[in-house]
């Protein structure tokens, strides 16, 4: 199917651990409105200067891609690379019969233009110091000051990239408004898609472990992280939290030398190679990393089954 089969898809984009996966579920659980998980892969492969990919360095890609296996979309061999992500999208539509499709993308959002020049937005961001402790707690970075880059990175490509979308074509919102009143929200955010607020959204609750909209899951930070944490944050980040409406701490700017920088992103690798050999073992870690670092693809794949198989079982199944 080409694009022109179905209106142009609406996409939640913002930076992991910002609320997406819950402001998915309310999307999806919507009678009219069905939305992909994350949908990187539509994007990740696009290179700098909008070239699709080669298809068969694609597909063997995509063989291996965790996120993806678990959709289970069938890769038809005779699209184009538009027609055959159009497709994906099209048999999440049809699996769950409903008018409306979209899907989060966290990163490289911008490039989703090449495929749907007439997409529209829904851009939801959260308080950074809560996303930096988020990610850390997950394996991806080892010290808070790191563990805000993805942040900053989805930020500054969405500062980018918005200044470029007609004002109808964007829907902002921030986390905290969407706890502490998700019925005003949820009412505005359900006009720009373009149906009625339905209670529905809500029922997510009945077949995940996230709870309903909630004030209290804000401004963690505040009792979690120590002084000097929320310092490094706020060297890295401090302009733009107040651009995104928040406040700075009471606390002294802190002041980070290239020495400082460069320590804080060692200490983050190794943490982060100290937290994959927890969970995969050393043995494994090895072997996936000699692997990969030395393309050695034919070794590399079933070792590569072995890490998304260890990762689905860590990670909470929110989806149907």
């Amino acid at each position: 199917m080409t694009e022109t089969a179905y209106p142009a898809p609406i996409f939640l984009v913002g930076a992991e651990c910002s609320g997406t996966v819950l402001l998915r579920l309310m999307l999806h659980n919507h009678p009219q409105v069905t939305w992909c998980d994350e949908f990187e892969y539509a994007v990740d492969r696009i290179d700098e200067q909008g070239q699709f990919p080669e298809l068969q360095a694609y597909y063997d890609w995509l063989a291996t891609h965790r996120i993806f296996q678990s959709r289970g979309f069938i890769i038809d061999t005779t699209l184009s690379y538009p027609e055959l992500i159009q497709s994906f999208l099209s048999q999440q539509q049809e699996r769950h019969q409903k008018p409306i499709v979209g899907a989060i993308v966290h990163r490289h959002f911008d490039q989703l233009l090449q495929i749907w020049p007439n997409a529209r937005f829904i851009h939801i961001v959260r308080d950074p110091r809560d996303v930096a402790q988020d990610a850390v707690n997950l394996g991806w970075y080892g010290n808070v000051w790191m563990g805000v880059e993805r942040w900053l990175i989805a930020e500054q490509l969405w500062e980018r990239f918005a200044s470029q979308l007609p004002s109808d074509r964007q829907f902002n919102l921030r986390y905290e408004d969407l706890m502490a009143e998700h019925p005003t929200m949820l009412n505005q955010l359900c006009a720009f898609v373009g149906v009625a607020y339905d209670v529905a959204m809500l029922s997510y609750t009945d077949y995940t472990d996230y709870e309903l909209p909630n004030p209290k899951t804000c401004q963690l930070w505040q009792r979690q992280l120590t002084p000097h944490q929320i310092q490094c944050i706020e060297a890295r980040v401090g302009h733009w939290l107040q651009q995104r409406g928040y406040t700075i701490s009471k606390f002294p700017q802190l002041n980070l030398n290239g020495r400082d920088r460069l320590y804080l992103r060692i200490q983050s690798r190794l943490a982060r190679a100290q937290f994959r050999l927890k969970r995969y073992g050393w043995q494994l870690f090895l072997q996936e990393t000699l692997t990969r670092k030395l393309h050695l693809t034919a070794l590399h794949r079933p070792l590569q089954y072995q890490l998304n198989a260890i990762d689905r079982r860590y990670l909470k199944k929110s989806w149907h």
